[in-house]
Formats: structure tokens, sequence, C-alpha cells
């Protein structure tokens, strides 16, 4: 019993500790600012307001400073209720000026902070410094004016002419930021007087004129002139994100060209620099890398002459930290450190403050360079401490917390705390424990409020002391929030602890926006909405979807617009129709549900005049059961005779109308449903007919209850669940939560594929029922799925998150370029690459090829590859066919179909190796391309080529055949003389004397010749014989054929000077040759004789070819022969004896 006791006890004192002093210490924050002053330059006399809104405990007591002076309220300076300053009217330059530094100290119970420094500018403007003085320059040179003006703002430059204004540029004329004008090529009508204007938001000056004269150089060729730059770039000084003009012009002939380097060798940034002018560098935006030594260079052109100006630019940058101050816990006599670093250009200066005010440093406090270390921690150093950094360009500040723990009862902060976001409504924080009395905490509050706006609801949850992390899960989509903690004991609380900020997810739309309908013409329909809230956004709204059809048509069309747009013209309209329009908006996460349809009836075609749509303006709702409606008439010809004002609830029919007089402006409807959604109908009336119809929706509010807060959305669905059913469905089913509610309750299933970058992806589905199917889904595809329930025109939130992975399928699309390519004879190659979805992996590949003849009769041939080869080689393929080709791919679960038929024609004969292989592929072509016919057609280019060749080919033939003729003609008649042969008788004549004693050379010359047939006919056309058994017959016509190619005749008349010698008796063959008288006598050799006449007959195988009729017995052992030119090793004996 006691021990129950004692835990009873402990759980009430844990009660009266944390939720009875809810005001001294769970809805206390440290002060901050959620809006600062910042810099702004004002017109003398016109009103100001300095913005400062401070966050923390109340009471919070701001006050203002002005160049660290602290400021008393007047007339003038008015503080107004959320802290900000007002200045009806501000003075300008003078003893009581109100330009300045401005700062604004806000202070509470916990200590004070002071607001980054901001200047009050007064606009204004002095008179020129620099004035344009007068100028006179050679016609075709370059004339230069400069003007420098003090401005606050800076003013704008610009130049007059006789005082008429110059443009700011021309194809010669440049007019810089920095005040100079420049004329390039100076021409005679440019003379005049010039003058600068300087224009800012609080004056305008003018300054002196400066005339121009132009000289004319007269005639005759110009000097050459080498390149002088006569202004070049200065060194400058810019803050951060200005402008900046490096000036270059320069003078020669020819006239040089002018070029930007940087001295670094870094390339000069392309993006935000151009060149102005003839050669001026323009950089805009400028950052910290843009600082450096810049060179321009003029040079002549196509030479080495050139000139060098250099100048260098410095970027100003505010400050900025690098290492902010911590909060920290210390107990007394403790030491404390806080660290600080800043960079900027210049390099800020850094100063601390103690609750608004400089510290006072002393023997216990110090700071080393930029940190500040507090020894011997006493009690008075409790307070807010603020790293102040600060240059000419600004000013940048950090608070840190010292907290000193008084007692041991009192906790330190919790620490490291750091935040993850979950999805779109939930971020988990995570923390260490603290370092003091860790092990007494008995319980931790987390505080959390959204981090941008103003008047934010800090919202807390109290847990337990045995875990270091929660997960906070009703947030908003879409927004920063902001997190600290706090640790209790039993005697009291710690500080807060630092905070931490984190962004919570986009979401779809919670709701669509409404739309406003208005027709201009029986043919259209002009559709308006507004941009969402961000409440109701959830996000960045990226598109929207407008859709329609007509009543009476089913046929949806849909028109995707940007986020930009806020109207959209439906034109191609049918006259005297009723259209039903609705509208989604989708963020990054995916579409809203769309909104109900929303009805609209095109006017009639009609060659009278009626009234245009009212201008109906946006609905308000008044309450949660009364709407306003304003418009205004449309200007026309027609007189309006009055108005006639409809609206009904979404689904509901429509209620009588109203009828309004023609001064009427606006009307209230009352009486309404809270939380539903009506649409508004308004047309003018006229004596002529019903004017043009105006539409508009907009939904009523909920009603607040008695206790003044909204009527509670219901609990989302539980116990979520979902089956794959197949490779494109999913079963999904749901409990209804425990509530009540009278009417139908319907559900939302919201189907999201897991990793989506697609809006268009996700699906919606409705129901009644607590089960859905959803089909059309992808195979093997991880899906998201969460449900949320409708119940009294009230939503819930989203379920909890369940993922479910659809089952594989077969391939659905067959192997892409399929190709198929002919090696060599009777082999062929066939690639492919990989279906084109990747749901399941493919193991394995099957090739069909069959000839067209097996084709025909059914017959295919089948090869298997696995899924990671997409080649195949084909073999043994027969010439002259045609072969067909097609593969499929298959995974675990099935075949996918085969690809498109691939055709390969092979030829009749036989290839070469060497010779380019031939393809034939499903989704490309080539100069020789495979039809379905089995055939190669050739194109033009192709043809061309065999032309061509065939022609080159025919004409080296020709050219041969020439040279071997001419080659054996000439040998023909030194060498290859014609041989007669009489019939049994002995030669006569002075020649006789040489045939008897040759004798025994004929019979070696018998031994020596091939032995003939019956007959012979030197068909190659050495001489015109035909030699048989019996002798020689000559033919009886000589060379018919080719005596178009003979030079000279040969007279065979015997009153020429030539004999005939044959060496020849009956039954052998002999080798004759005739000689003209003037001719050497013949060799006794016969071996000459045999040699000189087998090459006469090979050289004159084309000069003649002879026929003969008659038929003669070949003798034994004979056999046919060729006379060839070549001789045997047979032959080379017989040599040897003759010699």
């Amino acid at each position: 019993m006691a021990i129950f006791r004692r835990k009873l006890y402990q759980q009430c004192f844990l009660f009266f500790v944390l939720f009875i002093p809810l005001s001294g210490v769970l809805c206390f924050s440290e002060l901050s600012f959620i809006i600062e002053p910042s810099d702004i330059t004002v017109i003398p006399k016109d009103p100001v307001v300095l913005d400062c809104v401070a966050h923390g405990q109340p009471p919070i007591v701001i006050r203002w400073l002005r160049n660290g002076v602290r400021l008393a309220e007047s007339e003038r300076l008015q503080f107004l209720s959320n802290g900000s300053l007002y200045i009806p009217e501000v003075r300008g330059d003078g003893e009581g000026s109100d330009g300045g530094f401005y700062q604004c100290l806000s202070q509470n119970k916990y200590g004070a902070i002071l607001s980054q420094r901001s200047r009050l500018i007064i606009a204004n403007i002095s008179p020129f410094v620099v004035q344009p003085v007068l100028l006179e320059v050679t016609e075709g040179s370059v004339a230069r004016f400069t003007c420098q003006v003090t401005s606050n703002p800076p003013a704008t430059i610009t130049w007059e002419l006789d005082q008429s204004t110059l443009p700011l540029e021309t194809d010669r004329i440049t007019v810089l930021p920095n005040g100079a004008i420049q004329i390039q090529n100076v021409q005679l009508e440019d003379a005049g007087k010039y003058r600068c204007v300087a224009t800012n938001i609080g004056n305008r000056v003018k300054s002196r004129e400066a005339t121009l004269s132009v000289i004319n150089p007269g005639s005759g060729p110009k000097p050459r002139q080498r390149p002088r730059i006569i202004a070049g770039p200065q060194n400058m000084t810019a803050s951060l994100h200005y402008t900046v003009v490096l000036e270059c012009v320069a003078t020669g002939n020819p006239r040089p060209i002018i070029s930007w380097s940087r001295a670094d060798s870094k390339p000069i940034d392309v993006f935000n620099a151009r060149v102005l002018g003839s050669g001026n560098l323009v950089i805009s935006d400028v950052k910290p890398q843009h600082s450096g030594v810049y060179l321009c260079r003029a040079t002549t052109p196509r030479t080495r002459n050139y000139t060098i100006a250099a100048a260098n630019l410095t970027v100003l940058e505010p400050p900025s930290l690098v290492e902010r101050p911590e909060s920290q816990t210390r107990p007394r006599a403790g030491t404390a450190r806080f660290m600080c670093q800043a960079q900027g250009v210049p390099p800020p200066r850094i100063t601390w403050l103690k609750n608004g005010e400089e510290v006072h440093l002393n023997g216990r406090i110090k700071m080393y360079n930029s940190k500040l270390v507090i020894t011997q921690i006493t009690t008075e150093d409790d307070a807010i401490y603020q790293c102040v950094a600060e240059n000419d360009q600004g000013s940048v500040l950090s608070l840190a917390r010292l907290t000193v723990v008084m007692s041991e009862d009192r906790p330190s902060v919790p620490r490291n705390i750091h935040a993850e976001t979950i999805s779109s409504s939930a971020i988990l924080l995570a923390w260490e424990r603290p370092i003091y009395n860790a092990d007494k905490v008995i319980a931790y509050s987390v505080h959390y409020m959204k981090a941008e706006g103003l008047n934010n609801e800090e919202y807390q949850a109290v847990i337990g002391n045995d875990t270091t992390s929660y997960i906070i899960d009703d947030l908003e989509p879409s927004w920063n929030y902001s997190f600290y903690m706090v640790a209790y004991m039993p005697m009291g609380a710690s500080r807060m602890s630092d905070r931490v900020c984190q962004h919570t997810l986009e979401d779809v739309p919670l709701r669509t926006p409404e739309l406003r309908l208005t027709s201009h013409s029986p043919t259209d329909i002009q559709v308006l909405w507004q941009p969402l809230p961000t409440k109701l956004s959830r996000g960045h709204i990226w598109a929207y979807r407008l859709s329609y059809r007509t009543a009476a048509d089913a046929t949806v069309l849909s028109v995707e617009l940007v986020e930009n747009d806020t109207q959209y013209l439906l034109g191609d309209l049918r006259p005297d129709t009723v259209y039903l329009l609705r509208i989604a908006a989708a963020t990054r996460v995916g579409w809203c549900e769309p909104s109900s349809w929303t009805s609209h009836r095109t006017p009639k075609t009609s060659s009278i005049k009626v009234p245009p749509a009212p201008l109906l303006q946006q609905l308000e709702p008044l309450n949660c059961t009364s709407i306003l409606v304003r418009w205004q008439p449309s200007p026309g010809p027609v007189v309006v005779q009055g108005y006639r004002l409809c609206y009904h609830e979404e689904g509901q029919p429509e209620q009588p109308s109203i009828q309004l007089q023609p001064e009427d402006t606006e009307y209230t409807i009352s009486g309404l449903d809270p939380r539903r959604k009506y649409q508004v109908k308004l047309l003018a009336l006229s004596l002529v007919g019903d004017g043009y119809q105006a539409d508009q929706t907009l939904s009523t509010p909920g009603c607040v209850s008695v206790r003044d807060h909204p009527v509670a959305q219901p609990p989302a669905p539980d116990h979520v669940n979902a089956v794959a059913n197949s490779s494109s469905a999913v079963y999904l089913r749901w409990s209804r939560p425990a509530f009540a509610s009278r009417k139908v309750v319907s559900y939302t299933a919201r189907c999201t594929p897991v990793g989506l970058m697609n809006a268009s992806g996700v699906r919606y589905i409705q129901t009644t029922n607590q089960t859905v199917v959803i089909q059309g889904l992808e195979p093997n595809t991880r899906y998201e799925l969460v449900v949320r329930l409708h119940a009294d025109q009230l939503s819930s939130p989203w379920s909890s998150v369940v993922h479910q992975r659809t089952l594989p399928a077969a391939p659905s699309h067959p192997p892409e370029g399929v190709r198929v390519s002919l090696i060599e004879d009777g082999t062929a190659l066939v690639s492919w690459r990989e279906p084109e979805e990747n749901n399941l992996a493919v193991t394995h590949y099957t090739i069909l090829y069959a000839s067209q003849r097996a084709w025909l009769a059914g017959h295919w041939q089948t090869l298997q590859r696995e899924g990671s080869n997409t080649v195949v080689l084909l073999e043994r393929l027969e010439p002259g066919n045609v072969y067909l080709v097609k593969i499929s791919a298959s995974n675990l679960v099935g075949d996918g179909p085969f690809s498109t038929t691939v055709e390969l024609a092979l030829g009749p004969g036989p290839r070469h190796r060497g010779k380019s292989p031939r393809h034939s592929d499903s989704g490309s072509s080539s100069d020789t391309t495979v039809f379905s016919d089995g055939l190669y057609h050739m194109d033009q280019k192709s043809m061309t080529g065999i032309m061509v060749g065939v022609c080159i080919t025919l004409a080296c033939i020709a050219i041969c055949a020439l040279i071997l003729i001419n080659k054996g003609r000439s040998r023909k008649s030194s060498i290859c003389k014609i041989m007669d042969v009489v019939n049994g008788e002995r030669p006569h004549g002075p020649r006789a004397g040489l045939a008897l004693a040759n004798e025994h050379q004929a019979d070696n010359i018998e031994a020596l010749m091939p032995v003939m047939a019956q007959h012979f006919i030197d068909a190659k056309g050495g001489c015109n014989l035909v030699i048989s058994r019996t002798g020689p017959v000559n033919g009886s016509k000589r060379g018919k054929r080719w005596q178009f190619f003979k030079r000279e005749r040969r007279n065979t008349n015997t009153s020429q000077a030539e004999n005939r010698v044959c060496l020849y008796e009956a039954g052998k063959t002999m080798l004759c040759y005739e000689d003209k008288v003037d001719s050497p006598p013949l060799q006794p050799s016969s071996l000459q004789i045999l040699f000189g006449s087998l090459g006469g007959l090979q050289s004159s195988v084309g000069s003649s070819q002879g026929s003969s009729s008659g038929t003669t017995e070949t003798s034994e052992g004979s056999h046919e022969t060729g006379d060839s030119g070549h001789y045997s090793n047979e032959e080379m004996s017989n040599e040897s004896e003759i010699e």
C-alpha cells in the first residue's frame, strides 16, 4: 500500500508541476524578432513606417534608437501597438533631419535584444561635381563627355543634344551608367551643345552645356596610328549585387579592337558580363568572385601593336556569420565561452551586447579576438547575449542565452536538438539529455509553432523521461516550423533549449480553386479562378487541369495549364448548350481531387444585341450560412431592366430565381448550410431578351461551436491493408473509424507510385465501400496507398501509408532494334536490344528463323540465349534463299511477344571474305535494303557506283587488248614467219639448200612438237594454218575478223621478192615461216626456230583466225593441247640433245 501511495503521489505531483504553472513555464519562449527594420529611402515630407515585430512571453516592451540614442515618443515619432515606428512627415536634410541609423530594442522579463541596424535615407541630389567641357574633334574620330553627381538613391543619367534627349545606346552613341557618353565615328551632324541630366525619386538636375565641334580632316588617306586608350578603366569599389561599368575607349588607324581579360587569368563571368558600346565592360549583379584586376587591351587589327590599361574592382560584402554563438547553461562560479566569427568586405567589426547594451569588459569578462569569455559566473550574468558584426555594408546579429543554474534541483537544457522531416505532416524531433541533473528529469515538453507569419499560435506536447525522440504529426504541409524543448524536475524546469527549424513536405492540395464562368460570345466560356491560399495549396502549385464536357455527352476534354495561369478561354463551343466544367490543382506530390462539375449554358446565336454578362466579383462568405454577391454592370448599348440571380447547392436542384432591380449591385444570400459548395448564377435582363450569364462557385465555411472552436474533423480510416491481385491490380481494404455521423460516409483512395516525379501518375478512386480494387497499374511497381474519409462535408486526414508492389508480368514488348548481318557465306549475325520495359529481368531470348520455303510450310528453327546475351550466330544458311528472323524475350513469369520479322537475302553463289557483310535490320535503313520480296533494291547512289565501276573495267580490258595486239603484230613481222606446207615436194628456189641441209633439225622439231589430233586449228590466231596428217591446209578466209587492226596488208603475189621455206615431210608436223628476200638468212638452230615460232604463236594469238573443213584420223596416243608459250622439262632435255 505504501508503494501504491508513493506512485499516486508522484503522478499527482507531476500533474501539478507540468500543467498548473503553464503561464509561467510552458508558455514562455525566448525573445526573437519576427520582423526587423530594413533600409528605406523616402522623399522629404512623406510618411514612413519602420517595422519591428518581436516574439516572446508578454509583456514585451519595444523601444527605438537612432544613431545609438534612445528616442522618445512624440507627435513626430509615434510607436505603434505592434512595436513599429511611424513618422508622419519625414524631415529632410538639415539640423532636424530624420535620416540616420535606426534600431529597435525588444525587452521582457528574460532579457533584451537589439535588432539589426537599418538606414533611413532621405532622397536628395547634389549639384554636379563634374561638368561636361567643350570638345573639338576630327570627323571620324571619338568624342567623349562625362559628368558626375552625388545622389541618394543613385541617379539615372541621360544626355541631351541641343535640349533633345539622346537614346542610351545606338550604333555610334553609348551612354554609360557612370555618367559618360561616347560617340564613335563622329559625324558633322553630331556637332552641337551637350548637357547631362541626373534624375532620382527626389529631384532632377541638369549640368552646364558643352559644345562639340567637328572638324573636317580634308581629303587624302589618313596616316596609320598606333592604338591609344583615351579613357581607360578606373579602380572601383562596388556593393554586392550592384552594376559596375569598366570604361575603355581607344583611338588609332585602323580602328583598334578592344578585348578584356583578368590579370589572374581567370575567365570573365559570361553570364553577368557584357560589352556595352565599342568596348565597355558591364558587370551586373556583382559578387565577391568578380573582384580582381581587369585588363583592357586595344590592338591594331592583324598586327601585334597593342596598348593595355588595368583597373582593380573590389566588391564590398555585408557581414555574414560563419560561426554563431550557442546558448549555454552553466552553474554558478563556472565559465562560459561564446564563439562568434564573421566574414565580409571590408572585414566586419565584432562587438558583444548583453540585453541590448554593450558588454562592459572587466577582469572577469574578457574578449579574445571575437570570443567572449565569462569567468566566475554570477546570477547577474544570466542574460541574452548578442554578437554584432558590422561594416559599411550593414550589420548582422546572433543571440545566445546564458542560463545560470542556481540550484541542483533544476536541470540544464536538453542538448543537440535536431529535427528530421518524415512526411507532409510529421517531423521527428530528437535530443540529448541535459548535462546537469539528467537522472532527475521527470518529463520534457516540446514547443512548436510556425516560423513564418505573425501572431502564430504556439503548441506544446508533454512526454515522459524514458525517450529522447518524439514525432509531431499534426503539422500542416509545406510549412516551416520552429521547435524548442524544456526539461522538468519536481522542483522546477530548465531554460528553453536552442531553437531548431524544419520544413514539412508538400502534399496534394486540400481542395480546388473556385471557378468563375462568363461567356463573351455564343461559342466561348471564359474560366477564371483565384490562386489557392497557402493553407489550401499545401505546397507550390505547379499545374492546373481544366476538364469540360457537354451535359449530353460523356466525352471529357482536358487542358493542363501552368502554375501562373488564373484564367482560360474555351473556344469553338456550341451555342445554347449546357457545359459542365471542373478543375484540379497539383503540387509536385500529385493532383488533388477534382472539383464537382459546374454547369454553364452558352448563349444562343442571335442577331439581336443582348446585355453582356455582369462583372461578377469574388463571392464573399459573411458567415457559415450567408454569402455576399457583388457585381458591376457591363458597359454596352443595351439598357438593363434588371437582374436575375440563381443559386443552388452542388448536386441539388436550383432554387427559385431572384429578381433584382437594375440599380442593385449586391445581394446577400442567407439560410445556407455550412460547409457546402454553392453555385451562383447572375444575368442581366432587357427588353430584347436575357443577357449572357456569369457563374461562380463558393464553399461556405464551418460554423464555430459554443466553445469558439471549429468543428472537429472526422478521424482517418484505420486498419488499412493492401494485397496485390495481379500485375496490374491491388486490392485495398480498411475499417471505418468510430465516430457519429448522420449522413452517408464516402472514401477517397489515393494511389501513387513510389519515387514518382510526374504528378499525373497519381490516381484517386472514390467509393462508399470499405474495399476497392485499383486497376490499370504498372507491373512489378511499388505503390503508396492512403485512404481518407468524407462525412458531413468534412474530410479526415489521410490514413497511415501502406506500400504494396504489384506482381511481375511477362514482357509486353518485343526486343528492340533487331538486326541481321551476313558476315560470311552461310553465316549471319543477329543482334538486338532488350525490351524498353524494365519491370523484371529477362531470363532468356527465343530466336526463330526459317527460309521462305520453310516458313510457308510452317517450319521454324529455334535458338535460345540467356538474358545477358543480345547477339547470336545463324550458321549453315543455304545460298540463294531469303531467311526470316524474329525474336521474343522471356522472364520468370512468361514469354513476351515476338518482334517484327526481319528478312535477309543470300546470294546465289559463294562470297569472298574480303567483301563487306550484308545487313538487315528492323529499325534502320542503309544503302542496300532488304525488302519483303527478299531482294536487294539499290538506290541511285549504289547504281551509279556500279555503272562507273563496270565502265572502268571495260575500258581497262580494251586497252590491254590493244596493247597485246600491237605487240603481236610487231613480233610476227620479225620472228614468226608463216609456214607453208608443200604436199610431198621438196622446196625449190634459192632456199632449197637450207631445207636439205637441215633435215635432221626437222626430225628434231617433229620430236619436240606436241602430237596433234586429226586436225588442229590455231584458235588463238597465230598462223592462218590448218595442219593435218596429210599436210597443212590453208584457210580460205584469211584474217577477215581482225583486219581493221592491221596497219599494212601482206601482198601474197609471188611476184613479190619472198620465198616460202617449208621444213615438212609427209605425216609430220612442221613449223613453217615465211621470209622476205631482204631478211637475213634463217639460223640453222632448230631450238631458235622452235622458240621463235612458239613465241610468235603466243604473241600473235589475236591477229587472225582460220577455218577449214575436212576430217582426219588422230594418230595413236595423241592428245589435244593448248599453246601456252611455256615448255616442260622434257623440252629442255631435247634442247640439250639438239645442241
